[in-house]
């Protein structure tokens, strides 16, 4: 071998070798823990020409908390009535077999149990009981705050330095979050009233003005017109929010509580905001006993 190609041959040695030590510094030790990725830093969240999480875009949530806010089990519909052994789904929903059936959810309530004083408790079981009768969901009213959240439909925030918007795809509902404080709510309504300010890299909604109409699920979890409802919207990454609302309502619960949920933005090319304005869905149900000759 010449000396020229031993000297490169020495070389090529001494990086192989440099590389194997470098490899095996960057494994743990026996008994170290893996190493954690680096946390993201404050420029790797989009953000806005002053500087705050940038949530413009579509975003959902998936779980199963329209059912239930808390922890359940799947059964066979929320509207039961006795059978000859067990009890078995009642007739409105008997004929939607699976697609009627309640699927299970781990429950987004912090601790897994809701507060209610004794007699709020006693009107959440009623409620589930009349669920057909009684969800204004079904009647397509107006969702309130939190749950139009996590119903099964997506939402669309509009931000700006000036402006905070939400427009969600059921029944058409929107909420225009104040930026600067109007004063107490005029009226109580579905949506309430909802003032928003910032804390940090998180948007913090205040809402109040709520009628006492709106209920959190399908499972009958309801609230009074005291009703308060802080939300905390905390961007996580790009495409991940996640959101924390606490429930203060004095006349319904024992204490405030607490859920927490993560949100995920749509990100095909061709998202947007569909149409669900189910008002005419509903007019036979609600009024259909109404005609001259009512239909069987």
């Amino acid at each position: 071998m010449t000396r020229g190609r031993l000297k490169l041959w020495a070389l090529g040695v001494a990086s192989a070798a440099t590389g194997a030590v470098l490899a095996l510094t960057a494994l743990p030790l026996a008994g170290q823990a893996p190493r954690q990725a680096a946390p993201a830093t404050r420029t790797a969240l989009p953000r806005t020409a002053a500087g705050k999480p940038d949530f413009n875009g579509l975003w959902q949530a998936l779980n199963t908390a329209n059912w239930d806010i808390e922890a359940h089990t799947a059964r066979p519909a929320l509207a039961m009535r006795p059978g000859p052994v067990v009890p078995v789904p009642a007739k409105e929903v008997l004929a939607f077999g699976a697609v009627g059936a309640v699927p299970s959810g781990v429950g987004v309530v912090e601790g897994g149990e809701i507060p209610y004083l004794p007699e709020a408790r006693k009107k959440k079981d009623e409620n589930q009981a009349n669920w057909l009768q009684r969800d204004p969901e079904i009647k397509c009213y107006l969702p309130g705050v939190p749950r139009a959240t996590y119903m099964p439909f997506p939402f669309q925030i509009v931000q700006s330095q000036s402006a905070f918007f939400i427009a969600y795809e059921y029944a058409g509902a929107v909420r225009n979050v104040y930026l600067n404080d109007p004063g107490p709510p005029q009226t109580d309504s579905w949506m309430g009233q909802s003032v928003g300010r910032w804390d940090g890299d998180t948007f913090v909604i205040e809402s109040n003005g709520f009628n006492d109409s709106t209920w959190f699920d399908r499972s009958g979890n309801h609230h009074s017109e005291a009703m308060k409802v802080t939300e905390r919207w905390t961007m996580t990454d790009k495409d991940h929010i996640l959101y924390e609302a606490t429930i203060d309502d004095p006349k319904t619960f024992s204490r405030p509580w607490k859920m927490s949920m993560p949100l995920y933005r749509h990100v095909n090319a061709n998202a947007r905001l569909g149409q669900f304005k189910c008002v005419p869905f509903v007019e036979e149900l609600m009024y259909g006993h109404l005609r001259k000759t009512p239909l069987p």
